[in-house]
């Protein structure tokens, strides 16, 4: 039993003695920023909106109207 335990020091210790001396190799990061220019094509007012949106506007122009056509019944009584 004492030989075991003696044998595996002395591996244990070899074991150490060989990892610990091991030189270590850094990397280096690089890091780059790279700005990307994106040109703005002339797209119309429209496009640029949503459908949601475009609809709507539409719908906001149809009601005001009945809203004008009422104010107007009720201002020629």
């Amino acid at each position: 039993m004492k030989r075991v335990l003696i044998t595996g020091v002395i591996l244990l210790f070899t074991a150490v003695s060989f990892s610990s001396c091991r030189e270590t190799t850094e990397k280096e990061t690089v890091v780059r920023e790279v700005k990307v220019e994106k040109e703005e094509t002339a797209e119309p007012e429209e496009e640029r909106k949503g459908i949601l949106e475009r609809a709507g506007e539409k719908v906001d122009g149809k009601v005001n109207e009945e809203i004008d056509e009422e104010l107007d019944k009720i201002d020629d009584n």
